[in-house]
């Protein structure tokens, strides 16, 4: 069973944080999510109360991070033998406590807590690498005496609230050791009945806060206060409702607590913190709340008769058009241009087209019924548009058109008619002949052909004259 990151439990009306497995793996991503060999863990900020289960879970710990939570008590370290630093400044620490065992701690951080009882630091005298000390922002710190005191009774100690400790400062402190304790045990008895003190006037405090004002009818009160009744003067009751002022009551009721809150003056100490937080905790919660988006609606495609509706939750252009020569409704749908064919889905029901692009609805009422086994669905290439084609799927019927006597289909048919009964010859038409003319070819070369230097023209033979007694007989054959 898998525990979540981090769980509240309920505990006298109070919500207590818990550290568990799943929250520190998160933190230990620089290990990659393992924590038998985490070295460093910063846990500030998560409203933890209770340190815990890190000593089982974190063996290797040399870095503890725990600022800025509520921790009331140092426990459940002990086990954390190689524990360098353990940082747990603006948490509720009372006392310095179960840190004996941790034979490895080097620097100790409880700047702004309530460590009251000074002489708790002796648990610290017996660890030899102990080196820093932060105290600041502690009562103890007010005491007279204080850093004498903590110089003496931690001789290995270098540096205490970030200054250095001086050997003559350490020399002198340590010969005055046995008057100072006398002094710091009288001032933390002070500080312990002075604590005592406040937690009695808390408590008190508190019962006050859970009393019935007085003047209240909050044993009677049988309306539930979501209305009041009023007398006339008949002695007739009237029931009113204030819904309408319910409102505008809540914000200045919550305005002048708020104020009344932040206006009291309360002594600093850990309930007084634990407190504020609890209250900031709530505002957040309540403006969370205030900001959080409404649930969204359920998508409704149908009415409650079961008629579809128009629904264009993708916000696209489309035109819808009627074909009457084809008989069939045209839906052309923009669609992006570059989306993927894949993304895009189209459903054609008898009164209704539906286009689902990347999950966001499309739908358009048909004025007719259509034929949706014979609908197309067809998507340009070019500008990505979806064209749905839809026959209708009551036919139209049309009377057939009389044929004109004189009409010009009826002249070229009986052109053609005569063409199929005459022979007609092929003639081709010089004026689009355009290919070449070969039979000048030569003439063209010759004539334009310029002999070579010292040619002479052929002449050509001269034919001699027919004598006087020549006759022209017609049965004799030409000589060759």
């Amino acid at each position: 069973m898998k525990i979540p990151a981090v769980y509240q439990e309920q505990e006298q009306g109070k919500i207590m944080v818990r550290i568990t497995e799943d929250l520190v793996r998160k933190r230990a991503e620089h290990n990659n999510l393992e924590i038998s060999t985490l070295e460093e863990v910063s846990l500030h900020q998560q409203d933890i109360e209770k340190i815990e289960n890190l000593d089982k879970w974190c063996r290797d710990l040399k870095i503890l991070y725990l600022q800025s939570n509520l921790i009331p008590k140092i426990e459940n370290v002990g086990r954390l033998k190689k524990l360098e630093y353990l940082n747990l400044a603006l948490n509720n620490v009372e006392r310095i406590e179960n840190l004996e065992n941790c034979e490895m701690l080097k620097k100790l951080d409880l700047t702004v807590n309530f460590v009251g009882e000074l002489t708790s630091l002796e648990n610290l005298k017996d660890l030899v690498h102990f080196r820093e000390l932060y105290l600041t922002g502690n009562p103890c710190t007010e005491y007279e005496g204080y850093r004498e005191y903590v110089v003496a009774i931690l001789p290995q100690l270098e540096y205490l609230d970030g200054k250095a400790i001086e050997k003559s400062e350490r020399i002198k402190a340590t010969q005055d050791v046995g008057v100072l304790k006398g002094y710091i045990i009288e001032q933390q008895n002070r500080h312990k009945k002075k604590r005592e003190k406040e937690k009695e006037e808390i408590r008190r405090h508190e019962e006050e806060k859970q009393k019935p004002k007085k003047g209240t009818n909050w044993y009677t009160d049988i309306n539930g206060g979501d209305q009041k009744t009023t007398q006339d003067v008949g002695g007739s009751t009237n029931t009113e409702s204030h819904d309408e002022h319910e409102e505008e009551e809540d914000e200045e009721l919550l305005a002048e607590k708020e104020k009344k809150f932040w206006d009291e003056e309360v002594p600093f100490t850990p309930e007084s913190r634990v407190a504020v937080h609890e209250h900031m905790k709530k505002l957040k919660e309540k403006e969370d709340q205030k900001n959080k988006a409404p649930p969204k609606q359920p998508r409704r495609l149908f009415t409650e008769d079961g008629r579809p509706l128009n629904v264009n939750e993708a916000k696209i252009d489309f035109t819808l058009t009627e074909d009457e020569n084809e008989n069939s409704f045209l839906l052309d749908v923009v669609c992006f241009k570059h989306m993927d064919t894949s993304l895009i889905d189209c459903d054609v029901q008898t009164n209704y087209v539906r286009v689902t692009l990347k999950g966001k609805m499309f739908q358009v009422c048909l004025p007719e019924e259509v034929n949706a086994d014979s609908s197309t669905a067809k998507r340009s290439q070019i500008t990505g548009h979806l064209l749905v084609t839809m026959p209708k799927a009551k036919p139209i019927i049309k009377p057939a058109k009389p044929k004109a006597e004189n009409s010009e289909e009826n002249k070229e048919n009986k052109q053609k008619n005569r063409s199929r009964n005459t022979h007609e010859k092929l003639e081709v038409d010089k004026s689009v002949h355009k290919t070449v003319d070969i039979a000048n070819i030569v003439k063209e070369k010759l004539d334009n052909i310029v002999p070579p230097l010292g040619h002479k023209p052929r002449q050509k033979a001269q034919e001699r004259p027919n004598s006087e007694n020549f006759v022209d007989d017609p049965d004799v054959p030409p000589l060759e």
